[in-house]
């Protein structure tokens, strides 16, 4: 297991951008967190393969429901990164398995 980040560290409701190395490659990812369950996804949306955050680490929110692409406006579940809203819906982003042990995020 690949320690990524303190739970704390990614805001109830809210999103966290870092970079981890899997596979032997630095992937940009995304953490979204609903109180103790934490999901993780490549920074990168499905639409045109651009970062979800307008500026680095930045990114919207709504309602610990869903995070949006910053440059279309894609809106993607917390819990399974299925786009329900947007130009690309449908789709999915590129889901990255983390859990939460002992109070840190790690990628399985």
């Amino acid at each position: 297991m690949n320690p990524l980040c303190a739970l704390e560290a990614i805001s109830d409701g809210g999103a966290l951008a870092l970079e981890a190395e899997l596979e032997g490659k630095a992937l940009p990812l995304v953490l979204v967190r609903r109180g103790g369950e934490v999901w993780g996804y490549r920074n990168r949306c499905p639409h045109f393969s651009v970062p979800l955050d307008f500026r680095p680490g930045e990114f919207c929110t709504y309602r610990s429901q869903v995070l949006m692409c910053a440059h279309h406006s894609a809106l993607f579940r917390f819990e399974d990164g299925q786009c329900i809203e947007g130009p690309c819906e449908g789709s999915r982003l590129e889901a990255v398995p983390v859990r939460v042990v002992e109070g840190r995020v790690v990628v399985l």
